[in-house]
């Protein structure tokens, strides 16, 4: 999965729209790192791709339910973009988390009324087509990268030092992780085979 721009809007501590992170700047350098001092909003941009994709995020004390900005403005809605390309097709995904929203028309006392919005998913693809019901796009993305989120928290974000999970992992786990990466079942089905012909 190769990251191609994330764009956030009342999201974790930002107030309103954040300008849009644009990755392909570092399309020539291979790999790059996310760094800055604490509190700078390294773990935000993890939260919000891990958000985009699983509707949930990368931190083991973030709930999702609490994604929206404590400075938001009341009608402002919590969203996520997030655009990222994989074995040569491109991906936007746009997620909402549960989010309390202003109503736009005041109740009969005349107050503010609130509205309790459940999350929000839809998938784009390169091809024109989009799907928006909430199982569908994460079964979609599921498939898409052929990882978990708990595979993908392990090699993908690296997160706070999250990488010594993978590390740490039992050999059948981190076999399973890497066999899901590089798609080697069909090399696993030979090997069964192989094995099935010799037994007999």
């Amino acid at each position: 999965m190769k990251p191609i721009k994330l764009v956030m809007n009342a999201f974790g501590p930002y107030a309103g729209l954040t300008p849009e992170i644009n990755f392909e700047t570092f399309d020539e350098k291979g790999l790059f790192l996310i760094s800055g001092d604490t509190g700078a909003g390294k773990t935000t941009i993890f939260d919000a791709i891990c958000f985009a994709l699983f509707g949930k995020t990368s931190g083991e004390y973030r709930d999702a339910k609490n994604l929206r900005s404590g400075f938001a403005n009341e009608d402002d809605t919590t969203y996520v973009d997030f655009y990222f390309s994989h074995q040569g097709k491109k991906y936007q995904i746009h997620r909402e988390p549960i989010q309390d929203r202003l109503k736009k028309r005041k109740g009969k006392s005349g107050e503010s009324e609130y509205i309790s919005e459940k999350e929000k998913a839809t998938l784009f693809f390169e091809d024109g087509r989009s799907i928006s019901k909430l199982s569908d796009v994460n079964d979609s993305i599921k498939e898409i990268l052929h990882i978990s989120f708990e595979q993908f928290k392990q090699i993908v974000m690296i997160a706070q030092g999250e990488f010594r999970e993978l590390l740490q992992a039992s050999t059948e786990d981190r076999t399973e992780i890497l066999r899901s990466i590089f798609l080697t079942d069909s090399y696993l089905n030979i090997n069964d085979k192989l094995k099935t012909r010799r037994n007999k």
